[in-house]
This record gives structure tokens, sequence and C-alpha cells, in this order.
């Protein structure tokens, strides 16, 4: 332990800590500087138990606070949380770990993950991402969900199944969708791994991904585990769409 301390010391005298959004010398490794930080909407206090969106006001002790679109249109999973806003620096970041390569984002974002579903993650979760089509996956070379549910994983010596689930059928991109239009393109599009289907039995499931808009994907994804008999399911997403958005203004989640 002594030697691995003093390796990474070493280290970083030689290639000091640097932050992950603007590249400024940080004091931890993989965090973001004073000014990033203060620039990235976490989302903390009031926030809906269902979708993760911020709330205004304070939650009411022992009850669940939902949003609207949660109360007028109940998803199927049973908890919810985010850790960012969509917006700004983070939607920055989470673009820049989507399409920029940017895969180093990974370790600094399971940290905030970690953070924003502390309650998610007790007794024993399986940590699933939302899958990508195979064919996506090639042209893009990572599943960004995959990455932050492994990254996730590591902190916490929780269990981790990134092929759990399957996208069989290739949807276009979701983006300038509508709700409606979101979930007929994904109707039977994501399926249980058969290979893998035992490990969700029976099973606390947390699915993660990257951001949360319509919940769509995640509702597709929540069917999937339900069929393979899983106890319970859970979201944990690195941002979320807040509020009332046009479908023009969503990300997509392919």
């Amino acid at each position: 332990m002594m030697l691995r301390q003093q390796f990474q010391t070493a280290v970083s005298l030689i290639y000091p800590s640097a932050c992950v959004s603007c590249g400024a010398q940080v004091q931890d490794d993989f965090g973001l500087c004073g000014q990033c930080w203060s620039k990235t909407e976490f989302i903390s206090g009031a926030s809906c138990d269902s979708c993760g969106c911020s709330l205004p006001g304070h939650a009411p002790d022992g009850e669940r606070n939902l949003c609207d679109g949660c109360l007028s249109d109940p998803p199927p999973w049973n908890r919810g949380r985010a850790a960012l806003a969509y917006q700004g620096q983070g939607k920055r970041l989470v673009l820049a770990l989507k399409h920029g390569d940017r895969t180093d984002l990974a370790r600094p974002a399971a940290g905030w993950l970690q953070k924003a579903g502390q309650d998610l993650l007790r007794n024993d979760p399986l940590l699933v991402p939302v899958p990508l089509h195979w064919s996506r996956l090639l042209r893009r070379g990572y599943n960004q969900a995959a990455l932050l549910a492994q990254a996730l994983a590591l902190r916490g010596n929780w269990d981790c199944c990134p092929n759990a689930l399957l996208r069989s059928k290739m949807t276009p991109s979701l983006d300038h969708k509508s709700r409606k239009d979101r979930q007929t393109l994904l109707s039977d599009a994501i399926r249980v791994n058969p290979r893998q289907a035992a490990r969700l039995t029976g099973r606390k499931i947390i699915l993660i991904d990257d951001v949360m808009t319509s919940g769509a994907t995640l509702r597709a994804c929540t069917a999937a585990c339900q069929a393979a008999e899983a106890r319970d399911v859970h979201v944990l997403v690195l941002a979320r769409v807040n509020g009332s958005v046009t479908g023009r203004e969503w990300p997509s989640n392919t």
C-alpha cells in the first residue's frame, strides 16, 4: 500500500491533475476546477423520486416527491436519480463523453453518479447499462452507458452486467422525436440477453444511462428486466433534461 501511494505521489508530481473540462490544474485526479464546478448544475435538494429532475422547494418528509410528468404518466420503474441537469456545462460534458471520444470522463462521472444514487445503491444491486445496437457500437467504438456502469461498479465493488440487455432492432436517431414517437420506435427494440437472463431474476436492477429525456428508452429497458423477473428496477442517469422541453431540444438516447 505504501509503495502504491508513493508511486501515485510521484506520478502526480510529473503529471499534475487537470480539470476534465478545461484542463486547469486541480488537486484531485479526474475532477473539475472551481470555475467549471460552479458552472455545472448538479441536481441537489428537491428532485423527482421517479425521474430525478430538479424540483422547486423542499422534498416533503416521508413522502415521494414527484414531478407533474411522473404524476400524469408514472414510469414503470421504482425510483430514479440524476446527477446533472442537461444544460450548460453539464450538457457539454455529456456530449464530450457520448460523441467526443472523451471516455476518460466516465471515471469522474461515476463519482457523481454514486453521490446522486447513494440511496439506490444499497442492498446488492446489479448495474445494467442501456444497450446500443451493434452497428452503432461498431461506429462509435464504445457504449457510454456501459463505461459509466463499469466505472461506477469499480467504485463500490457492485455487480455489473454490461451485456445484460440487447438492442435487437436498429432504430433511427431519436433527435426531434416526440415522446409518443420515441416509445413507438423503441417498441420491442430492447430485450434481455438470453445468456444473462438468470442474473437478472430476483435481483435489484439499476439501469445506467448518460441522459434521460422522455424516458422511452429506459421504459423499454425496464420492461425487458421485468420480463426477466427482476425484483425491482431503478434508474440512475448522468444527466436529466429538466422541465417541459420541446422535442427538438431533446438529445438522442442512442
